[in-house]
């Protein structure tokens, strides 16, 4: 693909040989190897690669929660040195607070900014909108499915309208007719917020559809096997994944990741 300058100016994100070393009195466990590359504005790139490979461990370093033991991130050209606001997270489990109702879990990262109020809940009456869950907004977690729960997830990360949104596995709980609606709902979110978005997910089929990018890391410890361009048509749709190109595509990646 043409470097960013072409497209959006620098990286939103620049991983530069990324190694991470847990100490483990042994020597230390090395999670990843020498891992570099580049993320433009708006792109949707996901991460691909055998369990243990390190994916998480990257999302980690690329939202400044972990240091890296060698390498270096730059967000927009300046080097990160910790987590930043501008900056979405979107775990696994939805981890919402179960007192609070779903408007009260979306509206929580605007309290810790101070938000007023007011400004608050009507950001986070868009969001609930936007997600699907007008009527719900009353309702506990404990009354919530799986995906919804995860709706009200992504809801939170996005309510202070971050710059980078990062995924780790977002729909891996969730039965497989569930997982595809949700990929199909974000999908659709992106396409109307264009956020630049890196999501880790062990679906090959859930990649295609919706990312620009696929990077697939090898085994322990994780180095950059393949980065591969999605040259698919947008607007993409399940049926997608019954075409020829597609399912081309995903034998490759198939082959990378096993290989």
């Amino acid at each position: 693909m043409p470097p960013c300058s072409e497209l959006t100016g620098l990286p939103v994100l620049d991983a530069r040989n990324l190694t991470a070393i847990f100490p483990n009195g042994n020597g230390g466990l090395k999670a990843l190897e020498d891992l570099s590359f580049s993320v433009c504005g708006e792109e949707f790139v996901c991460v691909l690669g055998p369990s243990g490979c390190g994916k998480t461990t990257l999302l980690r370093l690329l939202a400044g929660l972990l240091p890296p033991s060698i390498g270096q991130v730059f967000y927009h050209g300046e080097l990160l040195h910790g987590p930043r606001s501008s900056v979405g997270i979107v775990f696994q489990k939805a981890n919402l607070m179960p007192w609070r109702t779903v408007l009260q879990n979306i509206t929580l990262p605007l309290e810790v900014a101070h938000l007023p109020a007011a400004q608050a809940r009507q950001r986070a009456a868009e969001l609930i909108e936007l997600v699907g869950l007008q009527n719900f907004t009353d309702s506990l977690p404990g009354d919530l499915s799986g995906g919804m729960a995860q709706r009200v997830a992504i809801a939170r990360a996005l309510v202070h309208d971050p710059d980078l949104l990062l995924m780790d596995e977002p729909f891996g709980a969730l039965d497989a007719l569930t997982r595809e609606r949700m990929g199909a709902e974000l999908l659709r979110l992106w396409e109307l917020r264009r956020k630049t978005v890196i999501m880790v997910t062990h679906s090959i089929s859930e990649a295609l559809l919706l990312a620009d990018r696929v990077l697939v890391l090898s085994a322990r410890p994780g180095t950059l096997r393949l980065d591969l361009a999605v040259e698919l048509p947008r607007p993409r749709s399940q049926e997608m994944r019954y075409t020829p190109a597609f399912q081309s595509l995903a034998r490759y990646l198939r082959s990378a990741i096993e290989n």
